[in-house]
C-alpha cells in the first residue's frame, strides 16, 4: 500500500505549468541572477501536472520572493538516472575518489545552496526510487560525508512530504516519526546539516490549495523578513 502518490493536479495559484519558463531570467548555470543566498530546489515525480510539481514551484516562487536565487531540479524532467554504477560507488577507502562527470554536475548545485528543499510523495513510506537513487549517487562519501570539510554542515533543509493518509491516522501508526527519522537523521543530519525540518501535506489526493499553506509555514524564512502571511 503506497502511502500516498501526490499526483492530483496542480492546484491554483501553485505556479506557471512547467516549461512555461523560470520566473525570473537565469543566468547559464540556471540560477537566478542579483541574490545573495542560493536555493537548490529539488522535485521528484514524473507528472508535470501533479500536486508534488505544482509545490515545487510554489516553493521556488515563494524563496525568488524572499530574495533567493533557485535552482529547481526537476529530476525526472532533467533525466537523472537512479541506479548506481561502479563509477559512483562509493569507496570508503578513499573519500577523494572522483565520480561520474553527471554526478560531480549534481554535486556543485547541492555545494552551491544555502538552502535545500526537496518535495517528494511518501511512496511504501519512503522515497521513491528516482529521489533515493539520487540521494544514493549524489550525497556520496567524501562529498556529503566522509570528507574532510564536515560534509554539508552550514546548510538549511526543508523536507516536503505528500501522503494521501489523514494527518490523524498518519500520527496514530507513528509514521510520521518513522519518516521524520529517516529524512532528518539518518539523511540530513548524518551529512552534517542540523538546521533540517520535515513537513507533510496530508491527504495529498484531495487537499487542494490548503497544500499551498505547507509549503508557506515550510520556507517562513527565520534568518530575515518574514515570509508573506498566509491565508
Amino acid at each position: 500500500m503506497s502511502a500516498g502518490n501526490g499526483s492530483s493536479p496542480a492546484v491554483e495559484g501553485a505556479g506557471p505549468a512547467e516549461g512555461a519558463g523560470p520566473v525570473e531570467e537565469r543566468s547559464a548555470d540556471g540560477l537566478t541572477g542579483g541574490a545573495r543566498r542560493r536555493a537548490l530546489v529539488v522535485m521528484a515525480h514524473h507528472r508535470a501536472d501533479s500536486l508534488t510539481a505544482g509545490l515545487a514551484r510554489r516553493a521556488r516562487e515563494r524563496l525568488v520572493a524572499d530574495g533567493y536565487a533557485v535552482d529547481l531540479l526537476d529530476l525526472h524532467a532533467e533525466g537523472f538516472d537512479p541506479r548506481m554504477g561502479t563509477p559512483d560507488e562509493p569507496d570508503w577507502g578513499d573519500p577523494g575518489k572522483e565520480y561520474s562527470a553527471g554526478v560531480r554536475a549534481h554535486m556543485a548545485r547541492v555545494a552551491a545552496a544555502d538552502l535545500i528543499v526537496v518535495v517528494f510523495p511518501l511512496w511504501w513510506f519512503g522515497l521513491p526510487a528516482l529521489l533515493k537513487g539520487w540521494i544514493d549517487r549524489v550525497w556520496n562519501h567524501g562529498f556529503a560525508y566522509g570528507g574532510r570539510d564536515g560534509g554539508l554542515r552550514g546548510r538549511r533543509m526543508v523536507w516536503i512530504s505528500l501522503t494521501a493518509y489523514a494527518e490523524e491516522e498518519f500520527r496514530a501508526h507513528g509514521w510520521d516519526r518513522t519518516v521524520e527519522h529517516v529524512l532528518k537523521t539518518g539523511i540530513s543530519e548524518y551529512c552534517g546539516i542540523e538546521d533540517a525540518a520535515v513537513h507533510f501535506v496530508h491527504e495529498s489526493l484531495t487537499t487542494g490549495a490548503r497544500a499551498l499553506s505547507v509549503v508557506d509555514r515550510a520556507l517562513a524564512r527565520r534568518d530575515g523578513p518574514a515570509a508573506v502571511p498566509v491565508g
